[in-house]
């Protein structure tokens, strides 16, 4: 079973998952693979 390590508020979560919103446009525009950034994403929503 997967526990995860860190606890974070949803402020936090918040503002990680706008930085990866941004990290992820930035590297589109270059047109770069999104793929890590992607499965990041996932993670904090879920």
């Amino acid at each position: 079973m997967f526990r995860p390590k860190y606890r974070f508020t949803y402020d936090e979560v918040r503002i990680i998952v706008m930085a990866l919103v941004e990290l992820k446009n930035s590297l589109l525009a270059e047109g770069r693979y999104t793929d890590a950034v992607d499965e990041l994403l996932i993670k904090f929503v879920d």
